[in-house]
């Protein structure tokens, strides 16, 4: 990441409760995600689990790029 967008991180953070919560829950998810995959066999409950996690990731980490990119303007 850029230092300029790592600036506008920490001023959206600060600035843009939406932002936060989506920051959090990535970071949330990843943490969970890195959990799973220490695991040698996962159940198909935990595949699935596994699954909504990463769609939920994605989604988010796509609206944070969408909040960067219409304040890098």
């Amino acid at each position: 990441m850029e230092e300029r967008d790592q600036e506008l991180v920490r001023d959206l953070w600060d600035k843009n409760p939406r932002f936060r919560k989506l920051f959090e829950e990535h970071q949330l998810l990843e943490k969970e995600l890195n959990n799973l995959g220490e695991k040698s066999f996962l159940s198909p409950e935990e595949e699935l689990e596994k699954k909504k996690m990463q769609k939920l990731k994605l989604a988010g980490k796509d609206e944070m790029e969408q909040i960067l990119s219409s304040h890098r303007q």
